[in-house]
């Protein structure tokens, strides 16, 4: 029995790393379910809008984190690729990549204090501003101290996320992966908990300021701080250069990152404006559960990214071709079973008409049809997303000028459709972007870099 279970996860491509991460996505769809029941009891409908469009405007943080966090990951583990880590918790090797390491760490230091500060300040501002115009007596909440406690969470949690990204290119995926499974079973605890007590919106900043503290109780416990402290003393005698090496990539995938914006939470905000509270909470929770299913899926690829960077260093492409091909069937499969599961479940939740106190469950999320084509996106940036990880492990980003593009579509088509034709008109066209445009650009993309990079 325990050989046949061992072969079927070796099929499945889930090792440890894996296990953990997807284990956490696990946990969250599980208390996902528990989150539903919480929500749908202790906050009104119009609170439900709000907790999910603060999730959408605290997201602006992309345009002044500017992906940096994805690419420390990735040129740690190309200098890492050539040290070994000793008993000590000191690596050996060339002094030049262990200077080039050193000078990353001090880097992303000095870079996060800076940024967290003027991140605090401007959702600070963004957030007043946007509730204060789209709030009325009809359509309002508490919201204001939640707000700031949310914004101070967010800056802290957005000065320890390099030193995440850090950990996991130095190749200690498996640890990281395990801290967001704890964080999986903690945190969704502690704001049930909190709306028990009443707490309502301030379970969302308080969940992350728990969130910050087991990264920091776990990193702080195990021998991983002292692996950082080391080379945090270690003479720098060559650095990596910002403006020569990371600026020339970082700015593509800035850019990237922030269509990524317009593409991926538009939608709340404008249906907050638009159609209301409740209508955005709807999205809101709807867009939960399949970011959940994503996220899920997209684990098999994501605890590969040092992989993947450690056989581009070393050029060993045919091994990394193999690796990713399979890794990609394994995720595409599992993502297609869930959206299914959940399409599933939530229409015998709309048939039975299953209720928590007064609350019909399935009218907290979209209808059948938005919802499905909400589901066709996911699906296929299950690809896109992974063709992009593929070529971004080389140090560059081929897909600005698609991401920018399908960021200004998406932008046009949510605000343009959506006041004229509501929560379908936003759906429809996003999927039909997706599927006419973005990805098929997409594999261009994919093909053409790959044989122009790789020679062949």
């Amino acid at each position: 029995m325990i050989s046949t279970i061992k072969t079927l996860l070796k099929k499945l491509g889930i090792d440890k790393a894996i296990a953990y991460s997807s284990g956490a996505r696990v946990v969250q769809a599980f208390t996902g379910v528990g989150s539903i029941f919480f929500i749908s009891t202790f906050l009104s409908g119009v609170e439900q809008g709000f907790y999910y469009t603060f999730g959408s405007i605290v997201a602006i943080q992309v345009f002044f984190e500017l992906g940096l966090t994805g690419i420390i990951t990735q040129f740690v583990a190309h200098e890492a690729a050539h040290l070994q880590l000793d008993a000590s918790y000191r690596y050996s090797g060339e002094e030049q990549h262990k200077s080039r390491l050193a000078s990353l760490l001090h880097f992303c230091v000095k870079w996060y204090v800076i940024l967290s500060l003027v991140v605090l300040f401007v959702l600070l501002i963004v957030g007043f501003i946007f509730f204060n115009s789209y709030s009325n007596e009809e359509n309002s909440a508490s919201w204001e101290l939640p707000w700031i406690l949310l914004c101070v969470a967010t800056a802290i949690k957005l000065l320890q996320s390099p030193f995440n990204s850090f950990i996991m290119g130095i190749g200690k995926v498996k640890e990281m992966s395990k801290i967001s499974f704890y964080q999986q079973i903690i945190l969704p605890l502690s704001a049930w908990l909190g709306l028990i007590c009443g707490l309502k919106l301030y379970v969302v900043g308080i969940s992350a300021f728990l969130s910050v503290l087991i990264w920091n109780i776990y990193v702080f416990r195990t021998d991983i701080w002292k692996i950082l402290k080391n080379l945090w003393v270690e003479n720098i005698s060559e650095r990596v250069l910002y403006f020569k090496e990371i600026f020339p990539y970082q700015w593509r995938i800035a850019l990237s990152w922030a269509s990524g914006y317009f593409i991926f939470q538009m939608f709340n905000p404008v249906l907050f404006a638009t159609e209301g509270a409740k209508v955005a909470g709807q999205m809101g929770m709807t867009l939960q559960a399949l970011n959940a299913i994503q996220a899920f899926a997209m684990s098999w690829m994501n605890t590969k990214v040092p992989l993947y960077s450690g056989m581009i260093s070393l050029k060993e492409y045919e091994k990394l071709d193999k690796l990713f091909n399979k890794t990609l069937w394994q995720m595409s499969s599992i993502c297609l079973c869930l959206l299914a599961t959940m399409y599933g479940f939530i229409e015998i939740l709309r048939i039975t008409e299953f209720k928590i106190n007064t609350t019909i469950i399935a009218d907290r999320f979209l209808d059948n049809w938005p919802m499905f084509f909400m589901m066709i996106p996911i699906m296929a940036n299950q690809f896109v997303f992974s063709w992009a990880t593929y070529l971004r492990c080389h140090k560059k980003e081929p897909f600005l000028t698609q991401s920018i593009v399908m960021g200004i579509l998406c932008c046009i088509s949510t605000i343009g459709m959506g006041r004229l034709y509501g929560i379908y008109g936003i759906t429809i066209s996003y999927a039909c972007l997706c599927i006419g445009i973005g990805t098929p650009w997409a594999y261009w993309i994919y093909r053409t870099k790959k044989r122009e990079w790789h020679g062949k």
